[in-house]
């Protein structure tokens, strides 16, 4: 018990560090952006917007509450950005990740706090995601447009089957273990890894997280550590080098952080659980939403005529 509690310490101590490190880094790379803009006000800003609304704040708040009571903030999120033509698609995996990584953290530390689980099951599922997140964002931040949104919307599919199978009561109610070992480890292990590179697509790891642990024969309560740890520790890996690159909408971005945050604390401390099951077919038709329409946006965009060469792309 000893080890556990001090196992515990130790990796909330983790998160608390990676997050200021995060906020620091996130802060320094702006600031050097923005002084490059000062001095140069006539190059334009790779169609990012630096400017916060007063809607993103709001997303922020609602989709973290209800991200916070089980059900993931990335569909919804990627949702209201292709309604509201908020920022170019390519610009989404990016803006979820920097925006989402704050109060994905500040669950992150309020489940691991509460809820026990196997410390090294924990720990090594939650490596493996940062790990598989650190190489995906490579990946993904050189995807072209028409790319993200095809691997956007044939993830969302997969992802409103996942809602779907859930809503039925097609998939596993779990068991009533708190760890895994050997060759059930290591399939919980990998998975997750690869859960983590689909992350940086802008894929919510929640709901195959969910599964995978019941599948598993792991108590569902025990997932909400796994994969509010596996977030909020790969999501600020990936959201510096989001940031870093400027493949995302800064003020967005923001948003989601600034709002998310205080809807993490309400859903954690004061309502704690609704019952939430008409919400989840309200998701299910929200992630068809979107899905399709990242869809028919690839489909417009490899219809669209080449543009000439060292033409900027623009635009939806």
């Amino acid at each position: 018990m000893l080890a556990m509690n001090i196992g515990t310490i130790g990796l909330l101590s983790t998160l608390t560090i990676v997050g200021i490190a995060y906020i620091a880094s996130w802060w320094k790379l702006e600031r050097a952006r923005a002084d490059t803009l000062a001095a140069n006000p006539d190059e334009p800003a790779a169609g990012q917007s630096r400017s916060m609304h007063f809607a993103d704040l709001i997303v922020g708040f609602v989709t973290n509450f209800f991200d916070t009571l089980g059900i993931g903030s990335f569909a919804p999120t990627t949702a209201y950005f292709k309604l509201r033509g908020r920022m170019p698609d390519e610009q989404i995996p990016g803006t979820l990740n920097a925006g989402q990584a704050l109060p994905t953290m500040t669950q992150a530390l309020i489940f691991i706090s509460i809820v026990s689980v196997d410390l090294w099951t924990m720990v090594s599922m939650i490596g493996a995601a940062v790990l598989g997140a650190w190489f995906g964002v490579g990946w993904v931040s050189k995807l072209s447009r028409r790319s993200i949104q095809l691997g956007m919307g044939v993830a969302l599919l997969c992802a409103a089957a996942l809602f779907l199978a859930s809503n039925l009561h097609w998939m596993p109610g779990g068991g009533e273990a708190l760890k895994l070992t050997g060759p059930l480890l290591v399939v919980a292990i990998v998975i997750n890894a690869f859960l983590g590179a689909l992350m940086m697509l802008g894929v919510g790891l929640y709901a195959p997280c969910l599964i995978l642990v019941s599948l598993l024969g792991m108590s569902p309560l025990a997932a909400f550590p796994i994969m509010s740890g596996s977030c909020g520790l790969l999501m600020p890996v990936g959201g510096v080098r989001f940031v870093r690159s400027g493949r995302y909408n800064l003020g967005a971005a923001l948003g989601l952080a600034l709002g998310g945050i205080p809807g993490v604390l309400v859903a954690a401390y004061i309502v704690k659980s609704l019952p939430i099951a008409w919400l989840r077919w309200l998701v299910l038709v929200v992630v068809l939403y979107a899905a399709i329409a990242m869809l028919r946006s690839a489909r417009q965009t490899g219809a669209a005529p080449a543009a000439p060469s060292g033409a900027a792309s623009s635009g939806q």
